[in-house]
């Protein structure tokens, strides 16, 4: 299965699609500090040339960092299962 991540990291969110066995992924960076809606997480997807499986939802968690510091800037990130969207160069 293809997975999506969502990442917040140095101020700013980025997306990609995880392509197992290839150098360079698919990515989009967002611009500003919200978090991207669902639909500018879908758009983003569908220019990549996927989309959201059906009945899938973004699963959160969250990260530091750097390892065993509570000091550490915290990392948000955002799982989702996809798929290529009809006509996408995935």
């Amino acid at each position: 299965m293809r997975l999506a991540h969502l990442v917040f990291r140095s101020g700013r969110w980025s997306l990609y699609v995880v392509q197992h066995g290839r150098s360079t992924w698919p990515t989009h960076t967002f611009t500003g500090a919200a978090v991207p809606t669902l639909t500018e997480r879908s758009q983003a997807l569908e220019a990549l040339g996927f989309a959201c499986r059906t009945g899938e939802e973004w699963s959160w968690v969250e990260d530091s960092e750097e390892f065993a510091n509570p000091d550490s800037p915290i990392v948000l990130i955002a799982v989702t299962g996809v798929t290529p969207a009809a006509g996408g160069a995935a």
